[in-house]
């Protein structure tokens, strides 16, 4: 399985999952030309095209690239659950012939992929996360597991469980919570990125880690990093001092970036 994030953060969030030469894209926050530039970047082979777009919630920066993908790629599923969809249609006038929609918590296959969605919380209608399995070639019995969360409000036990399942884990470190408060930013604006249904800061990021992480865990990625109210190397260091803690120096750690692609695995 080869997991490339194309961007992440308030600029656009886009992720590939390729395997055997079947590719998914994880969210179209970005326009098809970044796309297809980013890809070239870091991939010797990327793909000409995609099995199937999957959606985790409706925000601009997840979905505004959606409308030129669906108007070139007719012919690719976009999975997501109703109530997303529905907004999307809505709000961005993607044909809603577009869509497969599925029941959060059911697994569905694509291509070579077992995908499987879970609850998060955050302040759209109906987000989720995913679980996305693949089986390795070569005859290998156990599948790779890639759990992909991001704009998620809180360390939820229901969260944990799923990213205890991971081998690969793309997890949101949106904030540093003393940069948020001296940000300048209205009062409103930081509760709401602080609050239940905002985003996870760097501690809660370690939090879900120190208590969820298993020993299958071997790659995490740290993602969504706001560009005023946190750094690359803040979040690293928390990151890194939990895993020392926990004494998983096996794990290998990615910090993603808004402006350039980062090969997660």
């Amino acid at each position: 399985m080869r997991i490339i994030s194309l961007s992440s953060g308030s600029k656009g969030n886009a992720y590939v999952v390729e395997q055997d030469g079947v590719a998914i894209l994880i969210d179209c926050g970005i326009g098809s030309r970044t796309l297809k530039r980013r890809l070239s970047d870091v991939m010797a082979n990327p793909p000409e095209s995609f099995e199937a777009v999957l959606l985790t919630h409706s925000h601009a920066d997840h979905v505004c690239g959606l409308m030129p993908f669906a108007s070139h790629n007719p012919d690719v599923p976009i999975y997501a659950n109703e109530m997303t969809a529905e907004t999307v249609v809505h709000d961005c006038g993607v044909p809603g012939e577009v869509f497969a929609c599925f029941e959060n918590g059911q697994t569905f296959n694509v291509g070579p992929f077992e995908v499987s969605s879970f609850s998060i919380p955050h302040d759209t209608s109906d987000p989720v996360g995913f679980l996305v399995k693949a089986w390795p070639s070569g005859g290998m019995e156990m599948p790779l597991t890639y759990f992909h969360c991001t704009d998620v409000g809180a360390p939820l036990d229901s969260v944990g469980l799923k990213l205890a399942e991971a081998d690969v884990a793309t997890l949101e470190s949106n904030h540093d919570p003393v940069l948020l408060k001296t940000s300048g930013r209205f009062p409103a604006l930081i509760q709401r990125i602080s609050g239940p249904r905002g985003h996870l800061s760097n501690e809660q990021a370690c939090e879900l880690v120190a208590r969820f992480a298993s020993p299958r865990l071997k790659t995490l990625a740290l993602a969504h990093l706001s560009q005023d109210c946190n750094a690359p190397h803040i979040a690293q260091g928390a990151m890194c001092e939990t895993l020392a803690r926990m004494g998983r120096d096996d794990v290998s750690l990615k910090i993603l970036s808004q402006n350039e692609p980062v090969a997660i695995l």
